[in-house]
């Protein structure tokens, strides 16, 4: 009988460099895990050139799948579905995971009987250095309520079974992880913590994320309303609601705040404020989370301060 893997790392893969998708599989294979003890899953959704002339010699020791392009949600749920890792770990396929403190990330693992172990990353592989700390265990609702979170799906290893129907929703391309993640902690009751930086992350000026064309504008502040009202719908319980509550204030101040420095319409925030309004979700909630949300959530709340936040926000 095969031994189940310890991991499943799902690539999902769309219009990539084959170059970088390379790099991003061979930092993944040189970690210290047997063939039996990883899963490479590579979902493509539909990209216009095929990447596996570059990956011919490791052909059998990945999962290829093509699909019709649906959209990332779509592409990590098909990853989920064919992964059968104990762990999964999701990388975006121009990105690497840095060994050593990577390592550090699967020792947790291994020997600490996680369900989520939430890591850093950096955007310069040269500076890495590697901590070997972490806090823990804690439940995800008492770190989302006490921490702000980066809510990018691979900044976590987390345990598959603890997704239950838990799945990113079609449609939503800009936003997704945010939606995600938040609903992932407060499934988690073993949840660890360090400071390692085991993601190198490598921004694209054609990336989704760098795309600034109306369009795409409109993407963003779309899905980021339709996140917020889902988050907003959730019942969960009381001893939940606090971090939720956090993460969705957050979330609508990171909402202005980017309709200021993106647009910097007056228009379109007013519009946007009076929508959140409408759906109980303005005024911010008087809570000091953060210094930056203390001082933006009074100066939008004023006509005068808020005229200022045009002028301080730069594009």
């Amino acid at each position: 009988m095969q031994k189940q893997p310890l991991i499943s790392f799902i690539i999902p893969v769309y219009n990539i460099d084959p170059k970088m998708l390379r790099e991003c599989i061979d930092s993944i294979m040189a970690l210290s895990l047997s063939e039996q003890e990883r899963e490479i899953i590579i979902v493509d959704d539909g990209s216009e050139f095929t990447p596996l002339n570059e990956m011919a010699d490791i052909a059998d020791k990945t999962i290829y799948l093509r699909q019709r392009n649906q959209g990332v949600s779509v592409a990590r749920n098909t990853g989920i579905t064919l992964a059968t890792g104990r762990f999964i770990q999701f990388v975006d396929g121009d990105d690497c995971l840095i060994r050593a403190p990577y390592e550090h990330c699967l020792d947790i693992a291994r020997y600490h009987n996680p369900d989520i172990v939430f890591f850093k990353s950096t955007s310069d592989s040269n500076k890495v250095e590697t901590p070997f700390t972490y806090d823990g265990p804690t439940t995800g609702s008492s770190f989302m309520r006490d921490n702000n979170i980066r809510a990018s799906v691979w900044g976590y290893i987390f345990e598959r079974s603890i997704l239950g129907s838990l799945r990113f929703t079609p449609g939503i391309s800009r936003g997704e992880d945010e939606e995600f993640t938040p609903q992932l902690f407060l499934r988690s009751e073993r949840f660890y913590s360090t400071d390692s930086e085991a993601y190198l992350y490598r921004k694209r000026d054609n990336s989704a994320t760098s795309d600034k064309s109306p369009k795409a504008v409109d993407t963003l502040f779309d899905n980021t309303e339709r996140v917020l009202l889902h988050l907003q719908s959730l019942v969960v319980p009381d001893t939940d609601r606090a971090a939720l509550n956090r993460r969705i204030a957050q979330l609508t101040m990171d909402y202005l705040y980017n309709i200021i420095r993106i647009t910097h319409s007056r228009k379109m925030l007013h519009e946007a404020m009076e929508r959140l309004s409408d759906n109980g979700l303005y005024p911010l909630p008087d809570r000091n989370y953060t210094k930056k949300y203390k001082y933006f959530r009074k100066m939008i709340a004023n006509t005068l301060t808020r005229n200022l936040l045009f002028i301080i926000i730069r594009k």
